[in-house]
């Protein structure tokens, strides 16, 4: 299983890894970028991914890996991204309050700090940036922590700051931000769908693993209650994930039915 150390994708990964070590798979999970972790699965490489944000943000990869893949289910039904702020940016709704902004530019240098460059949300801010003319403002490229850093370092000291940023996330349990408003919905609108994509023959190959990946389902409430642990008090992720399947037995029983 591969996946990019995005707040979301580590959890789901670990916790669908202990279901199916569970079930008698042994499982190698492996950090990567957005790019690697679609093409592994479509060459078959690896067997499948939790982490297809679609039809906006992986929309590039889907349409040049998607033959080579599988849908096997819809793990979140609404998942929103957008260019976010600090709520005590009171002036700044919208996206189209960044044009020929130059009190705000300047008190920013003009930067909206990103994470990895192949993460889709990082190609609908460019587009965002060519669409609604912001010829002054530049996309910077870096990490999700390190972008996370500098959010928290900015909210500490009150200072303007421009993000992408999407949810389900645990930096919006412990910090007071907003969406801004997308009127031209290059981010998606109301939000993606996510979901778990395998390779093609899997089901032939591996019918039980296959089956707890139709059966797997998340909630808000669960990677909410989830992400904290790892991304905010430094709790080991393959410790957590277990721990969440010896706390619901009722979940795993239900995203095991039938496996022998």
């Amino acid at each position: 299983m591969p996946y990019v150390a995005w707040a979301r994708e580590e959890i789901s990964t670990h916790v669908l890894a202990a279901v199916l070590e569970d079930v008698g798979y042994n499982v190698e999970v492996s950090q990567v970028e957005a790019g690697p972790m679609f093409t592994s699965v479509a060459d078959g490489d690896s067997d499948f991914h939790t982490s297809a944000w679609l039809p906006a943000t992986h929309q590039s990869y889907w349409d040049e890996y998607g033959d080579d893949l599988e849908k096997v289910n819809e793990v979140l039904d609404k998942a929103p991204l957008a260019l976010t702020v600090p709520s005590y940016m009171e002036d700044v709704n919208s996206i189209e309050d960044l044009i020929d902004n130059e009190e705000l530019g300047e008190s920013v240098d003009w930067k909206i700090i990103g994470i990895d460059p192949g993460a889709g949300i990082m190609q609908n801010t460019e587009t965002a940036i060519e669409e609604y003319g912001l010829d002054d403002w530049e996309l910077t490229v870096s990490s999700e922590a390190a972008m996370l850093a500098e959010l928290q370092e900015a909210i500490a000291n009150e200072e303007p700051i421009i993000v992408p940023l999407w949810k389900p996330h645990w930096i919006f349990g412990v910090e007071d931000l907003k969406m801004l408003e997308d009127p031209q919905e290059i981010f998606g609108g109301e939000g993606d769908q996510i979901y778990t994509v395998a390779r093609k023959g899997l089901e032939e190959d591996a019918p039980a693993a296959y089956r707890v990946l139709q059966q797997y389902e998340e909630t808000y409430e669960m990677v909410e209650e989830l992400m904290p642990l790892v991304h905010d008090e430094g709790q080991d992720v393959e410790e957590v994930a277990q721990q969440f399947l010896d706390d619901n037995p009722d979940l795993l029983e239900e995203w095991t039915e039938g496996v022998k």
